[in-house]
């Protein structure tokens, strides 16, 4: 199972390409990796607009949230 290590983000803070061992994948790849269960920690969620993101699975640490995981 793979984990995401880091993430890249826009000028509005929106995050954009994600890093998991040293590959990048955009963040269109890694919610249609994580649907099919091959990134551990987080899950497909829906915005209001019907966008499709990545959330970090909720747990009592915020260290492990997608928005405070290392930038690249």
């Amino acid at each position: 199972m793979m984990k995401i290590d880091k993430v890249k983000k826009n000028a509005e803070g929106d995050i954009t390409d994600v890093m998991i061992n040293n590959n990048i994948y955009s963040i269109d790849q890694a919610i249609m990796m994580a649907r099919d269960g091959k990134i551990e920690g987080v899950n497909v969620a829906k915005a209001r607009n019907g966008k499709e993101y990545l959330r970090s699975n909720p747990d009592a640490s915020e260290a492990n949230n997608l928005d405070n995981l290392p930038t690249f």
